[in-house]
């Protein structure tokens, strides 16, 4: 598992305080079983009636798919994503598949089936570095979805180089505090 400098104000699990989305990647490819694993931990995000509205799409490193998936990559994110083991995309469907009406909780979902997969990939010593920075309208044509589906997000998976972490300077960011988080029973005045 990865270690951060992180420290929590309450106790909490040490997987998720140490769960964050480093650039830095080896750029080793990644074994089938040990990213299905992650999708496996995904599977089991909480789900509205299990409607099970996520859907995921991938391309490893130096397969027939990987070109295709980095030219969605805005050219910020190409520059350290070329070490990424794998790119993954998140879909979400905006359609339940119950009684055929839209789904309001599609895209938390999909946050929660990510929550999984990168807590996952950091028990296993991975990094799952979550991107807006991408180009949602072609990858929507490539993937050759119907309108019933939302593309949420991709993410870059690898194993983290320590090294090139330093050499950057990156580092796990801190958070808010809770008092400018979590408010009881009303929001304050002032709250924007």
């Amino acid at each position: 598992m990865l270690k951060t400098n992180r420290t929590s104000t309450h106790p909490i699990n040490e997987l998720i305080l140490n769960r964050w989305s480093p650039r830095a990647m080896t750029g080793k490819s990644i074994a089938d079983a040990t990213l299905m694993s992650f999708f496996e931990a995904a599977r089991w995000a909480p789900t509205a009636m299990n409607n099970q509205l996520t859907r995921f799409a991938y391309a490893k490193k130096d397969t027939e798919y990987w070109s295709k998936y980095f030219d969605l990559l805005m050219e910020g994110n190409q520059k350290w994503c070329g070490d990424a083991a794998a790119l993954v995309i998140i879909i979400s469907r905006k359609i339940s598949y119950h009684n055929d009406r839209p789904q309001p909780s599609h895209s938390f979902e999909a946050g929660a089936a990510f929550e999984n997969f990168a807590l996952e990939a950091t028990s296993q010593g991975y990094v799952a570095h979550p991107m807006g920075g991408f180009d949602k309208e072609k990858t929507h044509a490539m993937l050759g979805l119907h309108e019933n589906w939302s593309v949420e997000v991709m993410i870059a998976v690898g194993e983290h180089d320590a090294k090139k972490s330093k050499e950057k300077e990156e580092a796990a960011s801190d958070r808010n505090p809770l008092s400018e988080l979590v408010f009881e029973g009303m929001f304050p005045d002032n709250f924007e």
